[in-house]
């Protein structure tokens, strides 16, 4: 059976091999992030908490521990960097703490202690950071609108008929929402091998596929099912085709709609295809 470009869920069936130069990733690291799976993007979410409070709560236990506090606990005369903190486990609680702004008021820093004053500035900062960075990602990532393609359904199969006595290649959309997609438009095309005069291969080609553009069929107002149709005329790649050998030939027509999601304002885009034992 001959691979898809396009699935009939509308994932583009290509792996990109040979990438040498990955590390163009990392300088759009938000899109890198928001395009990770959910596991990963939660596992670096815990990780960038987890591992900003160890930090900071080892560098607290260092100043604790360098200043002679840890020595002197109970000493009511003596006035330690931070009241309270007697070991790793409570410099750790107090690096949450202050970073997440909780402020339980048992443990709290003194002003005899710069350094941990400029400690507290810096991990106040960098948490902001932290915070804006991580929620933003999620947040855009739940919000995508991948899903409102869910609820958009292409018919199975596509049809070339007559239709006002014209010879047209057509298929049906409908969205099953009460919510309806505006600005609507949709587009088509035909994905095949081709060979140019001068001799070159194109293996994936790209044609479109004439749905209305010049008239403005192209923008739907898709509140029940439509049927679109292209019209197989001079300008058509079909209009030297007959129909044995449409079925012999080896390409897929791929359909694209796209429009703002009505309750949300995003963009979305869904996608189909139809392989050749398709057309009927």
């Amino acid at each position: 059976k001959r691979q898809r470009y396009v699935e009939k869920d509308g994932k583009c069936n290509v792996q990109h091999g040979n990438v040498r130069e990955t590390y163009r990733y990392l300088t759009d690291i938000f899109t890198t992030l928001v395009d990770l799976k959910w596991r990963f993007s939660l596992l670096i979410f815990i990780l960038a908490y987890a591992l900003t409070w160890l930090f900071f709560g080892l560098i607290w236990w260092v100043i604790a521990y360098s200043r002679g506090d840890l020595e002197h606990l109970g000493d009511h005369t003596w006035t330690p960097c931070v009241n309270n903190l007697n070991g790793f486990v409570s410099a750790f609680l107090f690096s949450i703490e202050t970073e997440t702004t909780i402020g339980y008021g048992h443990r709290v820093i003194t002003d005899t202690c710069p350094e941990g004053i400029v400690l507290l500035l810096l991990q106040a900062i960098l948490g902001s950071m932290v915070n804006a960075f991580m929620v933003g990602c999620m947040f855009v990532k739940i919000s995508q609108p991948n899903k409102r393609a869910e609820t958009l359904v292409f018919s199975s199969h596509a049809v070339v008929s007559l239709r006002d006595d014209r010879l047209c290649l057509m298929f049906r959309v409908g969205d099953l929402r009460d919510s309806h997609i505006v600005e609507a438009s949709i587009r088509a095309k035909l994905i095949q091998s081709k060979q140019t005069q001068e001799g070159e291969f194109i293996p994936l080609d790209q044609t479109d596929l004439s749905v209305g553009f010049e008239t403005g069929d192209d923008r739907l107002f898709l509140v029940s099912p439509l049927i679109i149709s292209h019209e197989i005329d001079e300008r058509s790649p079909f209009w030297d085709v007959s129909r044995g050998q449409l079925e012999r030939d080896d390409f897929e027509i791929v359909v694209i709609l796209e429009g703002m999601v009505e309750a949300t304002g995003m963009t979305c885009q869904v996608r189909s295809s139809y392989l050749v034992d398709e057309v009927l």
